[in-house]
């Protein structure tokens, strides 16, 4: 109860706790980093000394110490450059390109960004200079905290990944039982609705009249249906997808402004899917009441079903205000609107209608501004 009541408190601190060990994490790799470096400079330092002793040294000398100080390094790569610009001694570095120039002076640039070179005097006078770079093992270290980095990012976009889904999820539970329950409290009036049309058909009222209500009653019907079937698996039945655009079609016609010019094409003969009779519908009134919304009332909207290949294709025109391409993919996305008022859930719904539960494809066929757009409904023949 206390950590749901604070989560957001808690959710902070563990998201600074978190930062705070990485942080640390980092900062102590970087002084282990600094700390080897500073280890393997002593080394090249003990190296460069060893070759001084070795070059300022006589016949009867004991060298034994000293050759075994040169020979102990078999790691870190090292070219000493004499004082007339030739190659010296070297360790760790291939044989076969010392009499490459470019080689050569690609490597002691490399060598000098990685340390700074270790100077040989002999008799108070430049002899050589030596260049090494970064041991292996060094520069393994070098990308530990990429590598850790990497980690903690991956960490967390699982962690995001999954805070997000469960919060979806979670919404998704809540806006399902809100639509559930609206339906519900739809079904009371209704009733009520039927009841009273019963009523008026016994007071010889105009026929006209009881038969627009009916159709009125059969809509809200239809709009409870839908809402209480949202957050379940719809099923999908035989029907003839030419019949179920027109009754949406003539419904959204009879009930808008006059000054709009209607207009349907479809072919003669029967074309049978499998489609869910209440969604599809929804999806057409979308797209038919986004296309009377765009027009502001006034202008001519098209309604044409083709058939072709395995496909039937449901275009809606308007004369409206159009779209700009930039936006094409993005008016199907949730909450994306032009308009002052909505919330922009009406093109997002009907793509899930089409594409996630008909298997079908909607997009913007064309669209130009200040002349109307056209959006395409593809559907298979055969629709699973």
């Amino acid at each position: 109860m206390i950590f749901i009541k604070h989560s957001n408190l808690f959710r902070w601190i563990i998201i600074l706790a978190s930062f705070t060990v990485v942080s640390l994490i980092l900062w102590k790799t970087y002084e282990f980093f600094q700390h080897f470096k500073e280890e393997e400079r002593t080394k090249m330092e003990i190296w460069s000394f060893a070759q001084t002793e070795l070059i300022n040294s006589d016949v009867n000398t004991n060298l034994d110490l000293t050759l075994k100080i040169l020979n102990s390094n078999s790691t870190t790569p090292v070219l000493e450059i004499n004082s007339d610009g030739s190659v010296g001694s070297h360790l760790n570095i291939d044989d076969s390109k010392l009499d490459n120039k470019k080689f050569i002076d690609k490597l002691v640039t490399q060598f000098k960004d990685e340390n700074t070179p270790i100077e040989v005097a002999f008799g108070g006078k430049l002899n050589s200079t030596i260049y090494y770079g970064n041991s292996p093992l060094l520069n393994k270290l070098k990308y530990y905290p990429l590598a850790l980095l990497l980690i903690v990012f991956l960490f967390g976009a699982v962690i995001f990944f999954f805070y997000s889904s469960t919060k979806n999820a979670t919404q998704n539970k809540l806006w399902s039982g809100m639509a559930k329950e609206t339906a519900h409290q739809i079904g009371t009036p209704l009733s009520s609705l039927i009841g009273w049309t019963e009523i008026l058909k016994t007071e010889h009222v105009n026929s006209e009249y009881i038969v627009e209500i009916e159709k009125d009653i059969n809509r809200l019907k239809t709009i409870t249906e839908r809402f209480s079937k949202i957050g379940s698996l719809p099923t999908l039945e035989k029907a003839d997808i030419i019949k179920e655009t027109v009754e949406s079609y003539d419904y959204l016609k009879a009930r808008s402004s006059k000054l709009i010019d209607f207009e349907i094409d479809t072919p003669k003969d029967e074309i049978f899917i499998d489609l869910n009779r209440q969604l599809y519908s929804w999806a057409i009134e979308n797209l038919v009441k986004n296309a009377i919304d765009a027009m502001k009332g006034r202008g001519k909207l098209s309604v044409k079903i083709t058939s072709s290949d395995n496909f039937v294709r449901i275009t809606v025109k308007d004369t409206g205000k159009g779209i700009s391409k930039k936006h094409f993919s993005k008016i199907f996305e949730p909450g994306f609107t032009t308009k002052k008022r909505g919330w922009g859930l009406g093109l997002s719904l009907t793509r899930r209608i089409i594409e996630d539960f008909h298997n079908g494809k909607i997009k913007v066929l064309e669209s130009e501004k200040n002349k109307g757009s056209t959006i395409q409904i593809s559907l298979r023949h055969n629709t699973l």
